[in-house]
């Protein structure tokens, strides 16, 4: 793993998001992009090195509406960058951590990811991530 890619926060509200985060950082989100796959909208935040991504669920079946109902708004995820998703998502694996998904998948901010359960790092949905060449 190379660095801590981005934060993701799960929200209700999108546009409030954005506007209490922007106040917060004082800057403007850079881009907001769907996932229809994962039903959610994003909006990302650039912090230095690391980005700050806002969740809001589009569907009653996204894991980000699933998420809120238990637990609330609030950090839903750290992403972590990586050279080769492949051979990490085999390293990790080897290591006895449970991925979510077998194969990459398409994400948000052209990127390739994959989840690894949190019943296997510690209550924490951690996320793989590399850059889509």
């Amino acid at each position: 793993m190379k660095k801590i890619e981005h934060i993701g926060i799960a929200v209700k509200n999108l546009e409030a998001a954005n506007i209490l985060f922007a106040k917060l950082f004082g800057k403007q989100h850079y881009k907001i992009e769907g996932v229809e796959r994962e039903g959610v909208q994003t909006s990302f935040f650039m912090m230095g090195e690391t980005k700050v991504e806002l969740l809001q669920a589009t569907n009653d079946e996204s894991a980000i509406e699933k998420f809120i109902e238990k637990r609330g708004e609030g950090i839903h995820h750290i992403a972590f960058a990586v050279d080769d998703i492949y051979a990490e998502m085999k390293r990790m694996e080897a290591e006895g951590f449970i991925l979510l998904n077998k194969e990459p998948l398409p994400g948000a901010d052209n990127k390739l990811i994959c989840f690894l359960h949190p019943k296997s790092t510690g209550g924490i949905l951690v996320e793989l991530c590399m850059e889509r060449k």
